[in-house]
């Protein structure tokens, strides 16, 4: 069945830019949105490793510690949901941010079995030097303001439609 013949499935629509790719040309590397979001992250984690280097984080704690700014202390799961990772890989990345003094594991005093993630007061601290971080980002993506707002908002729609697809999969 040719890609186009799926039930709801779209033909990609021509830009000015990019010429129509006939169906046969839909397994090539270059037509794979898949691929485009693959490359652009790998070239956003090279950006942040840069500028993240003077925090001393990586790109992953560094997701940490901005949930933790925004929300305070956490159980894990809950940390895990808001970032969308299993304890399995969160676990390594706290152990490393608790090494460094950033964060703090406890156990909850309401419910033995959570534990419960807390930055410090160095963690705390330390959002003061990261304020600068999504300025420098937005600067090397070469957009404005209001292209990054637009983006992110496309992204979010794209990933609640996928999210949905994988749940009725």
């Amino acid at each position: 069945m040719a890609p186009e013949s799926y039930p709801g499935a779209m033909t990609p629509t021509p830009t000015p830019t990019t010429p129509a790719a006939p169906a046969d040309d839909w397994l090539r590397l270059d037509q794979q949105i898949c691929f485009s979001l693959h490359a652009a992250s790998r070239a956003f984690n090279g950006v942040y490793r840069g500028i993240l280097k003077d925090l001393g984080l990586t790109y992953p704690q560094y997701l940490v510690m901005l949930v933790l700014w925004e929300h305070g202390t956490l159980p894990v799961k809950k940390l895990g949901e808001h970032l969308r990772l299993d304890s399995g890989t969160l676990s390594p990345l706290l152990k490393r941010l608790e090494a460094a003094g950033l964060v703090r594991r406890e156990r909850s005093a309401r419910d033995e079995r959570s534990v419960e993630v807390r930055p410090t007061e160095e963690g705390a601290a330390l959002r003061e030097r990261a304020l600068e971080v999504p300025r420098r980002i937005t600067a090397a993506t070469g957009f404005g303001i209001d292209e990054v707002h637009a983006l992110r908002a496309h992204l979010d729609r794209l990933t609640a439609a996928l999210d949905a697809a994988a749940e009725n999969a």
